[in-house]
């Protein structure tokens, strides 16, 4: 039988006229040759880009009579490309939304911590040293969503993930650097994990701290910290059980409404009598600021929330814009965090806990209802700070298990609650322990691995460094800054928790 050969005029030739095609959702499946993930996200830049690189027409590179991606006339069509007008989102925030998002998604524990930040820091170093951050972080996020914006237009693709810009950039970079796209995204999506399963731990610190002095005063008990962690366990498995993440939901209001009540309340105790303000040093001693540097940013940074919530808009180009809705919620969380970090210092000076909740008198019944609040708030949001983890682990393991992935997917699920739980009473020490969080992750998260998007995004455009090469020096600058916080801020952290042990 003869096959009905298309007509050549309409067949699209590489070079010419071509009618832009609808853009396809990417879909990751397993390829049993590669023993690994394929993703149309990145077989479409390998294609497009590594052939046309080397001037092979990606009809022939893949062997077939049909383009498998459209070649662009120049590299005006692809600046034309507007990937914003592509994502099909069924229910897309506004610029509000995305701001109330960006607050709670950025308001946490961390903020009871800013006091032993300053703590650590001094009363008018951490003021300047906090906003300093705040303006590093935000920037760097301008940085990532800035080329999250031009890789998408790049490679013709509506959206991208964290882990997805990274992979991006390296596969339309340097061609020497094209290999390591997939450890690129796998290390994010690494230092994501540990970020956010390391924030579960600090949850179960905290709950276990703020409900041991109550239940001590009215029960009687004088039980080890640790006990109390454990008794977690039986509730937080049957939380982490839930797979639906709309269920997940009604708790994070919850926990706002009393993480706002709390606040509100520890602000009535900094203060009711400012004449108990200390007399406390401006700046602390040298090597304390390790410490520091790792509390604020765990307490600052929320760059895990940050493309979500950008693809997700109705208006995408708003978020970075000016004023944008960024750097307005950003303003605020700054402003607050530096006000609680400031006057809570003020307050209770030396004496300043690693929760401020703590510092507040324990036989009065309101600092009574805050410790419970805050701890009952803790444990809501754990099941949700849960979820992303293990979204990102049972997506790399689940092609592994064929008909057995229910059970196994709990079984999953406990061991790596029952492993929170046991790393949080082995190390029940929430200061050391949230510093080391931040200085670990997110310095990386949050300020290295942007700059290095950018670095590879930018190196082969024509002055993609800028004049005088300031877009390098200012990258080096932020990755030896967040280099230099990782390695003082994860030693300083790991000898106060050994010598707390």
């Amino acid at each position: 039988m003869s096959k009905k050969v298309p007509n050549s005029a309409s067949a699209p030739i590489h070079g010419g006229d071509f009618k832009r095609t609808p853009m396809r959702p990417m879909i990751a499946e397993y390829d049993p040759k590669r023993h690994g993930v394929k993703t149309e996200l990145s077989d479409m830049v390998l294609t497009k880009y590594k052939c046309e690189k080397n001037d092979v027409p990606i009809t022939v590179a893949n062997g077939s009579t049909l383009p498998l991606v459209e070649k662009p006339d120049d590299d005006e069509e692809a600046a034309l490309y507007n990937p914003f007008e592509h994502r099909k989102l069924a229910h897309p925030t506004s610029d509000l939304d995305t701001l109330i998002h960006l607050l709670k998604g950025s308001l946490g524990s961390g903020i009871l911590a800013m006091p032993l930040a300053f703590r650590n820091a001094g009363l008018y170093f951490g003021l300047f040293a906090t906003f300093f951050i705040g303006i590093v972080c935000t920037y760097c996020v301008h940085i990532l969503v800035k080329c999250a914006h031009k890789l998408c237009r790049r490679t013709q693709t509506p959206s991208l993930g964290y882990a997805d810009v990274a992979e991006t950039a390296f596969l339309v970079g340097p061609q020497s650097i094209q290999k390591y796209a997939r450890l690129a995204k796998a290390t994010i999506n690494l230092f994501l994990v540990i970020d956010l399963i390391g924030c579960c731990c600090v949850y179960i610190v905290f709950v276990g701290e703020n409900i041991e002095p109550v239940i001590e005063k009215y029960a009687g008990n004088n039980w080890d910290l640790r006990v109390y962690m454990a008794l977690l366990l039986p509730p937080l498995l049957i939380f982490s059980f839930v797979k639906n993440l709309k269920y997940l939901a009604p708790f994070s209001m919850v926990a706002n409404i009393l993480i706002a009540a709390g606040m509100g309340i520890t602000f009535y105790y900094i203060f009711r009598d400012t004449s108990e303000f200390q007399s406390v040093p401006a700046m602390s001693e040298f090597n304390r600021l390790p410490l520091f540097f790792g509390t604020a940013i765990f307490a600052l940074e929320g760059v895990g929330v940050v493309m979500p919530l950008e693809n997700n808009m109705k208006t995408p180009n708003h978020f970075i814009g000016c004023p944008g809705v960024l750097n307005i919620g950003m303003f605020f969380v700054v402003g607050l965090y530096t006000t609680v970090g400031f006057f809570g210092y003020l307050r209770f000076g030396e004496e300043t806990e690693a929760s401020v909740t703590l510092n507040l008198p324990n036989e009065e019944i309101p600092a009574q209802c805050v410790k419970l609040m805050i701890a009952i708030a803790m444990f809501l949001t754990y099941g949700l700070q849960f979820y992303v983890p293990m979204e990102i682990i049972w997506k790399n393991m689940k092609q592994h298990f064929g008909a057995r992935k229910s059970s196994t997917e709990y079984l999953t699920r406990a061991a790596i609650v029952i492993g929170t739980v046991c790393v949080a009473i082995a190390v029940p020490n929430l200061g050391p322990f949230m510093s080391l969080v931040g200085a670990v992750c997110l310095s990386t998260l949050g300020l290295m691995f942007p700059s290095v998007i950018e670095l590879v995004t930018v190196w082969e455009e024509e002055n993609g460094l800028g004049r005088f090469k300031w877009r390098l020096w200012k990258n080096i600058f932020i990755i030896c800054f967040g280099l230099l916080g990782f390695v003082t801020g994860a030693y300083e952290s790991l000898q106060n928790i050994l010598a707390k042990q």
